[in-house]
């Protein structure tokens, strides 16, 4: 039998499964950081505003105010802005680095199944450009305290308890400025 599980073992790592190493699974969910701020927008409620240099996502509400929650954003030489919209959303997503992340990491796996080790956390919006996958998120993270740095590779970080607030209440198609 142990010989079954070590052949096993051997074929799903050629295919490029990952085994998480034998770390503490998060326990729990992070921080909410969502407050209700005065925020004065020409956009109408239920936009998304991003700001890089904040390291912030605001939710118009209308009415001079909107919903606002501390993120981590891109690392030098990753930002970017534009508008896009939410293309799709997935609740517990694996993950598939792009090929250029992978070309500067060749340590990457091919897929990250959903799961506490999942880079992508609990929820993830997928960001679309003229009906295409722009390959950015806004996602949660098993690693809350990275929320609010300047570290990823262009998508937008909340904590896990924020991000399955935010996917509840934003649809898809959803307008997302980033500046």
């Amino acid at each position: 039998m142990k010989s079954l599980w070590i052949a096993l073992f051997a074929l799903l790592s050629l295919t490029g499964v990952v085994f998480a190493e034998n770390k503490a699974v998060p326990r729990d969910l992070g921080q909410h950081t969502r407050q209700i701020v005065a925020f004065d927008s020409a956009e109408k409620p239920g936009t998304i505003l991003i700001s890089n240099a904040e390291r912030t996502l605001h939710i118009v509400l209308g009415g001079g105010k909107a919903a606002r929650y501390d993120i981590s954003v891109g690392r030098e030489g990753f930002t970017w802005t534009g508008t896009v919209t939410v293309g799709r959303k997935a609740e517990w997503p694996e993950w598939r680095p792009p090929a250029e992340m992978r070309q500067r990491d060749p340590s990457l796996p091919d897929m990250v199944p959903a799961g506490p080790y999942n880079p992508l956390g609990a929820r993830a919006l997928y960001l679309y450009a003229n009906g295409r996958d722009t390959l950015y998120r806004i996602h949660g993270t098993n690693n809350a305290p990275s929320v609010g740095n300047y570290e990823t590779s262009g998508c937008f970080r909340l904590t896990n308890a924020d991000v399955i607030e935010l996917f509840q209440t934003v649809p898809e198609g959803t307008k997302v400025i980033v500046q």
